[in-house]
């Protein structure tokens, strides 16, 4: 029987893409054996090998953003892509003051949003152990002591979902053991090689990492931050995702890691993103594994 598995990129809020493709696919009766995902691939990922449908995964995260404690996160501010707005001299000018004395704070600690804010968005996540999920899982985190990029394949998933997510200098790093993890998306852009380990013999990826084009020069640190994290992330994708047997790339990026506000477009886009794939996607969940794995192997001594 075929093991077909999905590999979950991150991308904060463009992430929210990978619960379209989750729909799509559960409606079109195309069953998932194994996920693994980093950063909002492993929250979107773990979510629904926590609960096993797609709508529920929706529904909890759009619980999530309208809780008033992530309403409440100025992610606005940590926009590349602001635009001018339609505030006025005064407002803009206040909002510059405000958003500059909370960065120059942040200096002194280790991250933007402090640890007690940050628990208090990811609470919402289920307190279980990834080895007991309906659905094989895993989630790749990064140790930033080491640099080594770790595939947790057991323990607990509230905690190192938290981990996988820690987008540095944005949220705090999680102590797990001897680990001091950050975001799975600095060591592991779109986890195609691990999502294998874990029972896949076919691996669909979905890659919502940023396009990279010629952007007017940076005026801020957030604009460098942003932009050297879309260049590392762009080009470690690129290599990656060699491994997969067929790749998806929902239209969601030229949008920012903060578009959460624009939630059910990129959801729609996920959608989209597999029906115009449904024809190879079919093919390979039906695939004869021999002949698969023949592929396979051609594919490596080519590339």
């Amino acid at each position: 029987m075929s093991k077909l598995g999905l590999a979950l990129g991150g991308g904060g809020a463009r992430g929210l893409a990978h619960i379209g493709v989750l729909k799509a696919l559960e409606r079109e009766g195309i069953e998932v054996a194994a996920i693994t995902g980093c950063s909002m691939g492993a929250i979107i990922g773990g979510l629904y090998a926590y609960y096993g449908d797609a709508a529920k995964v929706e529904e909890h995260v759009f619980t999530t953003l309208n809780n008033p404690v992530f309403k409440e996160l100025p992610l606005d501010e940590l926009k590349e892509d602001k635009g001018a707005s339609d505030k006025g001299y005064f407002d803009q000018f206040w909002d510059y003051i405000g958003f500059r004395l909370q960065a120059i704070k942040s200096l002194s600690s280790i991250s933007f949003f402090d640890e007690k804010t940050t628990m208090e968005v990811f609470a919402r996540l289920p307190n279980a152990d990834i080895e007991n999920l309906k659905i094989k899982f895993s989630a790749i985190a990064t140790d930033l002591l080491s640099g080594k990029e770790i595939n947790f394949t057991k323990g607990d998933m509230r905690k190192v979902l938290c981990a996988s997510a820690a987008i540095p200098g944005i949220f705090p790093p999680v102590q797990i053991k001897d680990y001091y993890l950050i975001d799975g998306s600095a060591s592991e852009s779109v986890p195609v090689g691990k999502v294998r380990e874990i029972g896949a013999d076919r691996v669909l990826a979905v890659d919502v990492t940023r396009c990279i084009k010629r952007v007017r020069k940076p005026v801020n640190i957030v604009d460098v931050l942003n932009r050297a994290g879309d260049i590392s992330s762009f080009h470690l994708s690129k290599s990656r995702l060699k491994e997969a047997d067929l790749i998806i790339n929902p239209e969601v990026r030229k949008l920012t890691w903060a578009d959460f506000d624009k939630a059910k477009l990129i959801i729609k886009k996920g959608e989209k993103a597999v029906y115009e794939n449904i024809e190879e996607i079919r093919k390979l969940a039906n695939r004869n594994s021999y002949l698969l794995e023949i592929e396979q192997y051609i594919k490596k001594l080519t590339s």
